[in-house]
This record gives C-alpha cells, structure tokens and sequence, in this order.
C-alpha cells in the first residue's frame, strides 16, 4: 500500500500476548503496542485529531503556529502533523524530561523551549504557562491544549477503542493504561464500555500526583503533589479529559518500580518501550494478580518507545546513582520511619501562631524547621535561620503571625523513595515530608538520612 504522508499511517497498532513477565498470574495479558505509530507513541493519534478539528473550526489556518507544552510524545505527533500539513511548532516542556525527547523535536524541525519542573502549573515559568503565553503573543497560532482539548479523547474513542475491541473480538474484560491527559485511558474506555460496560478499567497513577486521592475522595490534595522522576504519566492538575467516571480503579506506582519493569519488558519480552510503560505493567499486574480469573483477558497500552530514555532508564549509571538497579539496595524513607518505633510526634506552627510563640516552640523541642499548618493541611515552613533574618531586619515581626514570615511548604515524596534520591531532594535549607501507611505526616532532615545512611 502506498499513503500519500506519514500520517495516514497512524493508528492500527498491534497488540502482544505478553509470556514471561506475567507468570503466575491468571487470565490473559495484551499489550497494545502503540511505538508502532510513526512518531513512536500513542500520541500520534490525538495529535492529528486536535490539528485537524482546528482546521475544520477555522483556528488553525495556513502557514500558521501550532504551540503547545508537551512531555515530548504528543510534540512529535503534532510535529509531524505539521511537517505534512505545512505548520510550524514551538513546544515547551518541563526540564525533568529526557534529552533524547528534546534532540528529537528539534530533529524534526521544532522549537523547543525548556522550563522548570518544580513550579505550579499557574507560575509564569510553568510549560503550561509559557505555552499559553507565546499563544497569545504570536499571531495566527494554535495552542492544542492536550489537556483540556476534547478532541484528545476523541480521537481514543474513534481508534484505540475500536481497534482494541475488533483484535480481541470483543473478549476483552479489563483494560488498563497510565493517566496523564487523560485521553487515551478515557476515550478507549468509554469505547469500550458502551461496548460492554462490565469491563473493568484501571488507571495508573504516580506518588506525586493527585489523581488517586481524586477519584477515592472527591478532595484535590495538594499534599499529594511531590516531585516525581517518571515521564508523560500522573499530574498536579485535573485536566478535562480525565473523566473519572470512566476509571473504574487506580494503582500508584513508584519511579523505581516502574523503571525496573520497563528494564525487564525489554530484555525478558522483547518490548523496547518507555518509562509510562513500565508504570503501566506494573501497576496493571499489581491489580491483576488479585483480582483476573482465568478466562479474563487484560489489554494494557504501552505508549511509547525507549529510545526515548536511552539516558535515563536504559543507563545503568543513570539507574544506579537513583537507586533503581535491582541489584543495589537502599535505605527508604520507609526505614527511617519504621526505626522511629512509633515515638514520634510532628512539631508545626498554627498559620496563626505568632512568631514568638512559634520560636519558644521550635526552641523547647530543638527543631531547626517545622511545616506551617492550616485547617489539618500543610501551607508553608519555618526555619530558624530565616526567621532570625528577618526578625533582625524588623524586629516588630515577633508578635506578628506566622503566616507572614513562612516560606513555602517542604515537599511530600513518596514513602518508599531511597535515601539517595531523599538526600539529593533535601536542599541546603528544607527538609522533606511523608504520610505514613495510617497517614500521619512525618519530617525527614538531613541528619535523618545521614543517621540511616551510617545505620545500614
């Protein structure tokens, strides 16, 4: 068959009986393998479909801009929508993503603008921000939008869906796929949900993220949101195209599990795949091993390809100095908590503690920095060493209210994170925090990760 442009050849991916990796548990497990596509990763798909609904709405013209903050995969698919369709594309993205991700957008001729990851969605230096801006400022350009952009589940619903149900001649009983956007774990299955609507989908989600949480209790806890190292899964927003309606169940998994699965996909399936997608097994045989029969049958997607993580996850450098490789082991945030035998207790300050009140405090327990609490919820911290500063340079500032001498909060990280990546996240001045298994929120110091760090 000859097609008339590389994107004609999106879409019909194939899908993988998988034979090593799910031993010992029962039913069937798929994976739809979307590198298959010409930009390597699902996004292809809902990538033309945003580019061209724009076309036909009238905001996307000739010789225009498309612009848009991206992970890497939806900016190759759009990227190549614009190769074909004659567009030029500018693309932000949060500087934890791989370099191959960026020397591969520029390889194909776009502009890519490189922003901090560590900022809410709403700063001025966010990609999500930046994005907008130049949208703003560069005429006759379209922001896609991936996140709130319907035409991103759409175009889930209109192929991956029926693509999935016609291969497995609609004997599929449960359907699993990381939430990012939310597109493809969406518009698939609502798909396939008007097909059957007993079948089961599980989302997958990160320590870090908020989606979980979400789902489970309605509430957006910003306590959730930490810092986190997988790529083009889980985030610290709630984008429109994430209808929790259609998510039956969520699984968080770790950066280090979903590292080590997506290491073995590749050696012991012969699936060279990305980060998301060791997420995505993980997670999926996490739900699967309790809960498939046989007869069951799970299709879980694999979005993308590993050449995009040829520096990090495929690096055995990379892996060991993050203490993912199988064969060194870590200390864990866990550990330190574990050795604390139950005698502990958070010392905070009240929002609406005086200063002073909040000195005697940290001086009588002989803390150095606590969170800063409102209504049960961690909103700022306090370090002597700030505090002193600033009573020096204005000495009324001891009788005024914590609230206005507090920085921002410590950063929550997830309770089995290593004692590698705790001490490269606690900087000069903060500490980090954790929730426990009953979830009380626990401090960990510098001289915490060293007193572990000597212990083992």
């Amino acid at each position: 068959m000859i097609y008339n442009s590389i994107i004609e050849t999106i879409g019909n991916t194939p899908l993988i009986r998988l034979n090593k990796i799910n031993k010992d548990i029962k039913g069937e497990i798929l994976v739809k393998v979307e590198y298959f596509n010409p930009g390597n990763s699902m996004k292809d798909r809902m990538a033309i479909k945003m580019v061209e609904d724009a076309e036909r709405a009238g905001i996307l013209k000739p010789g225009g801009t498309i612009i848009e903050g991206t992970s890497g995969n939806t900016g190759m698919g759009l990227a190549l929508a614009g190769i074909a369709k004659g567009y030029k594309c500018i693309f932000t993205m949060a500087d934890k993503q791989s370099k191959e991700k960026i020397d591969i957008l520029k390889a194909v001729g776009a502009e890519v603008i490189v922003c901090p990851t560590n900022v809410a969605p709403d700063d001025p230096r966010s990609y999500y921000s930046v994005a907008r801006k130049l949208n703003n400022e560069i005429p006759n350009s379209f922001y896609p939008n991936q996140y709130d952009n319907l035409s991103n589940a759409q175009a889930h619903y209109e192929t991956t869906g029926p693509e999935i149900w016609k291969d497995t001649e609609g004997k599929i009983t449960h359907y699993a796929a990381g939430v990012g956007t939310g597109g493809s774990m969406c518009g698939t299955a609502k798909y396939l949900k008007e097909m059957n609507p007993e079948i089961v989908t599980v989302g997958i989600d990160t320590y870090g993220s908020v989606f979980k949480k979400y789902k489970e209790t309605g509430v957006f806890d910003e306590n959730e949101i930490y810092p986190y190292l997988t790529e083009g899964i889980g985030e610290d927003i709630l984008p429109k195209n994430v209808d929790f309606d259609m998510i039956d169940h969520f699984v968080k998994v770790t950066d280090k599990d979903a590292a080590v699965m997506t290491r073995r996909l590749s050696r012991e399936e012969g699936l060279f795949i990305g980060w998301s997608c060791g997420s995505a097994v993980h997670g999926a045989l996490e739900y699967a091993k309790e809960n498939l029969k046989e007869g069951d049958r799970m299709v879980i997607i694999l979005p993308d390809h590993g050449t995009r993580y040829l520096g990090k996850v495929y690096n055995d450098d990379w892996m060991r100095n993050h203490g993912f490789l199988e064969d060194r082991t870590f200390g864990t945030a866990r550990d330190i908590i574990t050795g604390r035998n139950g005698n502990y207790h958070l010392v905070v300050s009240q929002k609406s503690d005086s200063v002073k009140d909040a000195i005697a405090m940290m001086n009588s327990k002989s803390v150095s920095q606590i969170p800063v609490m409102e209504e049960g919820n961690v909103v700022g911290s306090i370090t002597d060493n700030k505090i002193l500063s600033k009573i020096i340079e204005n000495p009324a500032l001891k009788d005024a209210a914590v609230s206005e001498v507090m920085e921002d909060s410590m950063k929550f990280v997830a309770l089995d994170s290593t004692l590698d990546v705790l001490s490269s996240m606690v900087d000069k001045e903060k500490a980090v925090l954790v929730r426990d298994d009953h979830h009380q929120i626990h401090i960990i110091t510098k001289h915490d990760i060293l007193e572990a760090i000597t212990r083992s």
